[in-house]
């Protein structure tokens, strides 16, 4: 029996399989993670002709399957592994199995109806790749830098000449990501109205670019919870607790926190917001959370409108 509101499927990702599950149906069917069990997995969804199709994120391992279903014109949506888990426990099952655990992603489609997975086209995917590439390299410097003070001197020749090699490495995706973004006259004119802004560098314009294209197309609150920036009430009762933020696309909110850093000293607009805040008392993460937004929603507004930076205008 199915809900009557549509046909809900739920698909548990892993490096080598893929376990599928319909809502309020006990068969599962089981797929190999590779290009022969996609396209199994795929035929057998659109004979289905599903509503909604949830995959669980899984380091990767379910971007294949999302991009084939989308290609194939099915409904796609990816979901988060912790709002899973935490809906698992609402409802009481308590037991992991990947047939169980298929079955949750499914009963969680049909409850919280997670938004349909946008397919990037190829620039963008080559984009959010080159970016997370260098992200992953940047992360690799600081831990082999971090490794210099503990180790043995007979390494550090060793690690030295890596973190040489990386940082080679880093200065040549900087250049193919500057190189892909002119080679797009969108993206090189949004990349030319987004780092008129002081405080905004290449990195900042990069990620932006390749996490977050909605920037320009949503309103100020969408944006900031997009970016994980929007306040959250904590309340309850006669207790009002502080409001903090929570989730969003934590790659933008990194970036955002170095850009907000550097536009509390050199942008005007972020540092006299910022000194005013301080001034009433707020904690200093506090007010640099509340310039990552501000900052944020001006670049926002920008790029809606097609302008760049005024100081006098904003």
């Amino acid at each position: 029996m199915t809900n009557s509101d549509g046909v809900f499927v739920g698909i548990d990702v892993h490096k080598g399989k893929l376990d599928m599950r319909v809502h309020e149906r006990e068969e599962c069917w089981q797929f190999a993670n590779n290009p022969e069990g996609i396209a199994d997995l795929v035929g057998a969804l659109r004979a289905l002709g599903p509503t909604l199709v949830a995959v669980e994120a899984s380091g990767g391992y379910e971007r294949a399957v999302v991009v084939e279903g989308r290609i194939a014109g099915l409904a796609m949506a990816v979901a988060n592994p912790t709002r899973v888990r935490r809906f698992a426990q609402g409802v009481g099952t308590l037991a992991k199995t990947d047939s169980l655990d298929a079955g949750v992603i499914a009963h969680f489609a049909c409850v919280a109806r997670p938004p349909i997975k946008t397919l990037q086209d190829e620039h963008q995917e080559h984009l959010s790749d080159l970016v997370g590439r260098r992200r992953q390299l940047i992360d690799t410097i600081t831990a082999e830098r971090n490794r210099l003070h503990t180790c043995s001197p007979t390494l550090h020749f060793s690690i030295q000449a890596h973190i040489e090699w990386l940082k080679a490495e880093v200065k040549r995706l900087n250049q193919e990501i500057d190189h892909l973004i002119e080679s797009s006259e969108s993206w090189s004119h949004r990349a030319t109205l987004l780092s008129s802004v002081p405080g905004v560098g290449r990195v900042t314009v990069a990620t932006l670019l390749a996490d977050l294209p909605e920037l320009g197309t949503v309103n100020r609150q969408q944006i900031a919870a997009l970016a994980g920036l929007a306040p959250f009430n904590r309340d309850s009762g006669p207790k009002r607790g502080k409001r903090r933020i929570f989730g969003g696309r934590g790659t933008v909110r990194r970036t955002l926190y170095m850009a907000a850093l550097v536009a509390t000293r050199f942008n005007p607009i972020i540092r006299s917001f910022y000194q005013r805040l301080i001034s009433r008392g707020k904690e200093t993460k506090v007010a640099l959370t509340a310039c990552m937004r501000k900052l944020l929603v001006i670049l926002n507004a920008m790029v809606r409108k097609d302008e760049t930076w005024c100081c006098g205008s904003i």
